[in-house]
């Protein structure tokens, strides 16, 4: 019997690059989220050998490269399994979008392999397989509110954050990330433009090492908003009645986190600034490009207001989804 399971996408509430590292990575920081929207994977074994990956969406890719082939291929040979293993990949969610689509494809197909052949990897062994085929995966294996460092690869379990309603908006832009890491590259020994800064235009903008800098001190300055808190701070973390604000979510956000994608990107498809901006005027409490993009979010505090702000960026010719943040125990809950 075949095994289906969702394939959820994830967003990123703040990125900061740094260098590029030894390895030819570019060192990151970012916090993922996991949202409902989700693609359907279902895996069986037949008689027979080898891999079969099945799609109708043509930007699919059927052969090795594909990540579900890659990470069944490292789990077939873990758990010594026989037989042949079919993938089929119900597409739902934008390929080179930056939300993820392929990797949470990837771990659905290697819990579903599991399931499908009644063993299980360790979870050291999962993480392994994770990272070793590619940098988003291994956030897929704990869901919910996860810090991302090393390359995206090394992965931790954020304070769970409460379910808030999203609108992803979704151009019909292919962003490429190594394209977008070489912008990137550019920019930041690129002299700032005239007028930007009064009397500096000959100095760089700000190195890789500030950006990092300042994530570890925006996080940390989230983190530090225990429920003793008292007054408010600067940051959006407030405890008028002890504790914090109304969302902690929000108050993630009201630190200042950003995406370091925007300033290369934007400037690329400007149409993608349009989208943020259309749903910051819709009332986005907080609106950003997921990973490199192409897609689009914003956080809504209502499922009302997220619908009126998807109805907009439709009628201004631009794909878009209402969906909502997922809780680890949500993630979890629907495998």
């Amino acid at each position: 019997m075949p095994v289906s399971l969702p394939s959820f996408a994830k967003i990123n509430l703040g990125l900061r690059i740094g260098s590029v590292r030894e390895d030819g990575f570019h060192e990151l920081r970012t916090v993922y989220q996991t949202v409902a929207l989700h693609d359907t994977i279902r895996v069986s074994l037949t008689r027979g050998s080898g891999i079969e990956i099945r799609s109708e969406d043509r930007r699919v890719p059927l052969d090795p490269t594909n990540t579900c082939y890659r990470v069944v291929e490292r789990a077939v040979d873990a758990l010594q399994a026989r037989g042949r293993v079919v993938v089929e990949i119900e597409k739902h969610l934008p390929v080179q979008g930056g939300l993820g689509g392929a990797s949470g494809n990837a771990i659905s197909a290697l819990l579903a392999f599991e399931r499908a052949l009644g063993k299980a990897l360790s979870r050291a062994d999962r993480l392994r397989i994770a990272s070793e085929v590619g940098s988003d995966l291994p956030l897929f294996l704990i869901g919910g509110t996860v810090l991302g460092v090393g390359h995206g690869e090394e992965v931790y379990p954020l304070p769970d954050l409460p379910a808030m309603p999203c609108v992803l908006g979704l151009p019909e832009i292919a962003v490429s990330t190594p394209k977008a890491f070489s912008d990137w590259d550019d920019w930041c020994g690129r002299p700032r433009p005239a007028g930007e800064f009064p009397g500096a235009e000959k100095l760089k903008n700000p190195p890789p090492s500030d950006t990092m800098t300042k994530f570890s001190r925006e996080i940390s300055a989230w983190l530090s908003a225990g429920p003793k808190l008292v007054g408010r701070r600067r940051s959006g973390v407030s405890a008028g009645g002890g504790g914090r604000a109304e969302n902690p979510l929000l108050d993630l956000v009201r630190t200042g986190i950003e995406n370091d994608f925007e300033k290369v990107v934007f400037p690329q498809h400007p149409e993608l600034r349009e989208v943020k901006r259309a749903l910051e005027r819709s009332g986005a409490r907080y609106a950003s490009l997921s990973g490199s993009g192409s897609a689009v979010y914003g956080l809504f505090d209502s499922r009302e207001g997220a619908a009126r702000a998807a109805k907009k960026l439709i009628q201004r010719g631009t794909q878009a989804v209402v969906t909502s943040t997922l809780t680890r125990r949500q993630y979890w809950k629907s495998f």
